[in-house]
């Protein structure tokens, strides 16, 4: 049996919304059809892809949105098709989206690249912004970690802080407002 990522599986759990929030057969079902069904999915995407670290993400994707959407599922005998139908719409969507970008060699582009600036430059900000970041309230300073820093969006700021979002967001408002007083 192959097993999903821990990091990427640890989510699928997490997002899984079962029928039933106080049992835990949900989560039991849904490791029985990975179980199940891993293996043959993965030879599918491989077969798609052409590559095997592309066929485990396309895999996992498809297990994702399993777990976010299986609950409007009535006919659970059908999970395979919709399984590998799932898989396959994802895989066709990348390939859509991987057409829409152009691709360049870089080499050939280099004429139109900005200079880099110097590395002291970016080290002599960075460590100013991190100093007057550190000087901000820390009312302020967590809601403007979690947005920039780790890309929270403000609904799941105000989630982990406890808050109603519209503080979230003053929060933050406030926190530029400080910062920016202190880096002038």
């Amino acid at each position: 049996m192959q097993h999903l990522p821990v990091a990427r599986s640890n989510r699928l759990l997490e997002d899984r919304r079962p029928a039933d929030p106080e049992t835990t057969d949900g989560a039991q079902e849904f490791e029985a059809l990975v179980k199940d069904h891993y293996a043959n999915l993965h030879g599918f995407a491989a077969s798609l892809t052409g590559s095997v670290d592309r066929a485990s993400d396309l895999t996992q994707e498809t297990f994702h949105i399993w777990a976010v959407k299986c609950g409007a599922m009535r006919d659970r005998t059908k999970a395979k098709s919709w399984l590998f139908t799932t898989l396959y719409r994802e895989f066709l969507m990348s390939k859509r989206r991987q057409a829409s970008l152009r691709h360049y060699e870089l080499g050939t582009l280099e004429h139109e690249l900005p200079a880099a600036p110097s590395q002291p430059y970016f080290d002599s900000d960075a460590l100013q912004a991190r100093g007057a970041l550190s000087r901000v309230s820390q009312t302020y300073q967590t809601p403007l970690v979690l947005f920039y820093f780790k890309d929270f969006q403000y609904k799941e700021i105000a989630e982990f802080l406890g808050l109603p979002i519209g503080t979230v967001k003053s929060r933050i408002a406030r926190g530029i407002a400080e910062l920016r007083s202190l880096l002038k």
